[in-house]
């Protein structure tokens, strides 16, 4: 059978087997089971926060989160141009408008110093995402919000673990949203979750998340809510995951730091991942960038690597490029440059030192060989 890297792999390591297995044993497989609130209990924890709600999916707890903050129809969120959709959409199903900013060239996260010529007397709040794993700057966003009067919702999808000058996101902004889909550093299939230090916000968004129920009368419905509510199964594997998260982490550190050694020699062809030294980077994916010089380009370099047998994956469009939210006389320069020059890597905790190798020498074999080609060797 040919090699075949994926570029993500979920990794079992805990009480997932046996958690799941209660779940079917005891018939608690729906939104009600001791696994929901032990899985929220032991992530706000880890967090550093009292409070946290798990949802279906990451969408939902990034819906969740500015519907509890009050975001409505006429509102304006600001939000990187380079991101998942998810973040850009959730602020329109709100009816709300979200106002790009183009992104910080080393981290990729937003730019904190254009943010506050897009402030207007409609701004709500900012969204910042911690993409790929690496925090945002959240002591300068948190400054401007502070003197702007904003929140801040931390989009943490991909950074769980991550530190900012020693805060761990879910604990950075006003709330946070996490993804756990099959690709995140923890993972229950669908799922997500909301963090918060504040009660008030913690109980307006519970209550959004089940419909709009009163909690002391059933099936009386005081407002408008939604169904974002996580399955105990699901939950079950969050618990057996959270439970080993410094696994987890670890492990992607370590392939990381692989990467970083094997890839060391290319560096004149790849520019590789950063961490500031206020920050700990999280390593959901290892991301690198082809160099404007580089002798081939991304789409390219990604089918070779393809025929050699390493999936990889394109960084995300700029949102301003999207036909939903296309500004074809929009001006972000870094985020276009990035997701032109971007590529994510096989990041996950089942691969060895042996496969990142593996992945290194079919890299520097492409660039060799693309450049051999342009000069007519």
């Amino acid at each position: 059978m040919a090699r075949r890297i994926q570029v993500s792999h979920p990794l079992f390591a805990g009480n997932e087997k046996a958690y799941v297995n209660e779940c079917l044993d005891t018939v608690w497989i729906s939104s009600i089971g001791r696994f929901i609130g032990e899985f929220e209990k032991l992530f706000a924890e880890f967090c550093g926060v009292p409070y946290a709600l798990t949802c279906n999916n990451g969408t939902a707890a990034l819906h969740l989160a500015l519907q509890g903050l009050g975001v409505g129809a006429g509102d304006e969120v600001i939000v990187p141009t380079l991101t998942y959709v998810a973040t850009a959409n959730a602020v329109r199903y709100c009816g709300a408008t979200p106002v790009f900013v183009d992104s910080e060239p080393r981290t990729m996260s937003i730019d904190p110093a254009r943010i506050e010529e897009r402030i207007t007397p409609r701004t709500r709040g900012i969204i910042p995402v911690h993409l790929y794993g690496h925090p945002a700057d959240m002591q300068a966003i948190n400054g401007i919000a502070a003197r702007r009067g904003l929140f801040v919702l931390e989009d943490a999808a991909e950074a769980p673990g991550a530190l900012c000058r020693g805060v761990r996101t879910g604990a950075l902004g006003a709330a946070a949203t996490f993804s756990f889909f099959g690709n995140k550093i923890i993972t229950t299939g669908e799922g997500g979750m909301v963090t918060t230090a504040r009660r008030e916000l913690y109980e307006a968004m519970k209550l959004i998340r089940g419909q709009g129920m009163d909690p002391q009368r059933r099936y009386w419905f005081p407002q408008i809510g939604n169904n974002f509510r996580m399955t105990n199964i699901q939950a079950a594997l969050g618990l057996a995951q959270v439970e080993k998260i410094g696994l987890h982490l670890a492990k992607r550190r370590t392939v990381a730091e692989w990467y970083g050694r094997h890839l060391a020699p290319l560096r004149d062809i790849l520019e590789l991942p950063i961490e500031e030294p206020w920050a700990h980077h999280a390593f959901w994916i290892y991301t690198i960038l082809l160099r404007e010089n580089a002798p081939i380009g991304r789409d390219e370099f990604m089918a070779a690597l393809d025929e050699a047998g390493v999936e990889t994956r394109p960084i995300f469009y700029p949102m301003h490029v999207m036909p939903p939210y296309r500004q074809p006389d929009g001006s972000y320069p870094i985020a276009e440059s990035l997701a032109r020059r971007g590529v994510n890597l096989p990041t996950h905790g089942l691969l060895t030192e042996e496969d990142v190798a593996y992945i290194a020498e079919q890299i520097a074999r492409t660039c060799v060989r693309r450049h051999a080609q342009l000069v007519g060797v």
